[in-house]
């Protein structure tokens, strides 16, 4: 029974410390500018070459979709 009672104080412990970790910054407000980041861009036929930068897009509307199901079974 001791030994049960330590593996869940373990879990605990490690979920706690996993969600001091985790913590997300604040979302953008409505007008703000994002911050530059890098995603792999993709096509109907695969995965392009060279990464897709914000800033390529600097004084353009950009749309981001996810489309979180593509490409899986699921």
């Amino acid at each position: 029974m001791t030994r049960s009672c330590l593996l869940i104080v373990a879990l605990l412990v490690s979920v706690g410390s996993h969600r001091a970790v985790a913590q997300s910054p604040a979302p953008l407000g409505v007008g703000a500018t994002a911050p530059d980041f890098t995603l792999p861009g993709a096509t109907r036929y695969g995965v392009l070459a060279r990464p897709i930068h914000l800033s390529d897009f600097r004084g353009k509307i950009v749309v981001l979709a996810f489309f979180f199901k593509a490409r899986t079974k699921g």
